[in-house]
């Protein structure tokens, strides 16, 4: 089977990931994290995307996002061609600097838009870095207490006030969204999960799977986790996002 498109947000906001080959640290000093900061702007001016949140960490980084005037590919390209440009520059060094293609999970609901929000600024606190998400210097949290700020607020505080905002970052659900310890510790590579999908559903595309029904859904999402796909690779087959595929009870990650 041909790997599986992404599937279209029909908010067109995703929670976006990308990593360093073979989990190299991508951000050595202070100055690599503020370049690509100036390039997260770069992309809003140029691509007219809006960034709802991000957050760097050593060898990864989360973007909550909006698609702007071009597909989000073409985004990710020109925006990691600079970086690698600049960083292999800096450092002397040639080849690739990122892991494949980039990640991505459509966010469909309010709901699940302030799960992720709360999540990519909890990175830090996950890791141990910092005991809370204002303490780290690399993400947007403090971001949304300046009057002005490039990061757009305007969204999530419509939903809930800076107050809440604050309280709700101090809140820790076990909630898996879209991250590096997803990628298969064991069991079925990329080629054998597509086929394992297709065996179990029938389906070749997410928006194939989308037609089923809800319950069979469910079932045929079980199916795949007792064949050993990971959550990771349910999402990007189906289409469904990673919070969905956790809160079903009967599913749980197979132990490393």
């Amino acid at each position: 089977m041909p790997r599986t498109a992404r599937r279209q947000s029909g908010t067109k906001i995703y929670h976006v990931m990308m990593r360093g080959n073979n989990k190299q640290d991508i951000f050595h000093d202070e100055e690599d994290y503020y370049k690509m900061i100036q390039l997260f702007k770069y992309c809003i001016e140029k691509s007219g995307i809006e960034i709802y949140a991000y957050c760097l960490m050593s060898n990864h980084f989360h973007l909550l996002l909006k698609e702007g005037n071009e597909p989000l590919g073409i985004t990710f390209r020109r925006l990691g061609s600079k970086y690698v440009y600049w960083h292999n520059t800096k450092y002397n060094r040639v080849g690739h600097l990122f892991q494949d293609r980039f990640k991505s999970e459509a966010v469909e609901d309010d709901s699940y838009f302030l799960t992720v929000l709360r999540y990519i600024h909890q990175n830090p606190i996950k890791a141990g870095i910092v005991k809370f998400a204002r303490e780290y210097p690399y993400s947007s949290y403090t971001n949304y207490f300046f009057d002005k700020s490039w990061i757009n607020k305007e969204k999530a505080l419509s939903m809930i006030t800076l107050k809440q905002f604050e309280n709700y970052h101090n809140m820790h659900e076990q909630v898996v969204c879209l991250d590096v310890f997803e990628t298969p510790r064991k069991g079925a590579n990329e080629k054998e999960a597509e086929e394992i999908f297709f065996v179990i559903t029938g389906c070749k595309t997410p928006q194939e799977f989308e037609l089923i029904d809800k319950g069979l859904k469910q079932e045929y999402i079980q199916k795949m986790r007792s064949q050993g796909l990971t959550i990771r690779q349910i999402a990007e087959l189906t289409g469904e996002t990673f919070y969905k595929i956790q809160k079903q009870k009967s599913i749980k990650e197979p132990s490393p």
